[in-house]
């Protein structure tokens, strides 16, 4: 009982500290949560390399052009994720393959494979980390 009195004078002494705790526990199991039920699955680069392999996976790089063009994964499409939503038709071909997005850390793919689950893509996964997951995992890049 010693633990939780020492608890409320604490919380009662620094109220404010206590509060952004409680704030950031609940963003994060917020976000948690809206990655779990997006319906997307976030891939790290060694199972999306082998989903590419076995699967006939679709990369598609969401960055911008200047990004691309510094080092990309090979025979990757590229669209930047500003020019996704009117260039979706360019995608309808690949509707029922596996697709996985990528940006260079995850973010701007994770909104692109949202997108494009939600446009009825059949499987989308979501680069977890981007390229820099993909780079620090001594995967090869191409600036092809």
């Amino acid at each position: 009982m010693d633990t939780t009195r020492r608890l409320v004078e604490f919380v009662g002494n620094h109220w404010s500290l206590a509060l952004a705790f409680v704030g950031l526990a609940i963003l994060l199991i917020h976000a948690e949560l809206r990655r779990q039920l997006d319906g997307i699955q976030h891939l790290g680069p060694h199972a999306a390399t082998q989903a590419m392999n076995t699967e006939g996976t679709v990369v598609l790089d969401v960055r911008e052009d200047s990004e691309y063009k510094q080092g990309h994964i090979p025979n990757a499409l590229h669209i930047p994720l500003g020019q996704l939503g009117k260039r979706l038709p360019e995608l309808d071909k690949y509707r029922d393959r596996p697709l996985i997005a990528y940006c260079r850390t995850g973010n701007r793919s994770g909104s692109a494979a949202r997108l494009l689950h939600k446009q009825g893509f059949a499987t989308v996964h979501n680069l977890a980390g981007g390229i820099v997951a993909w780079q620090n995992a001594n995967l090869p890049v191409t600036k092809k």
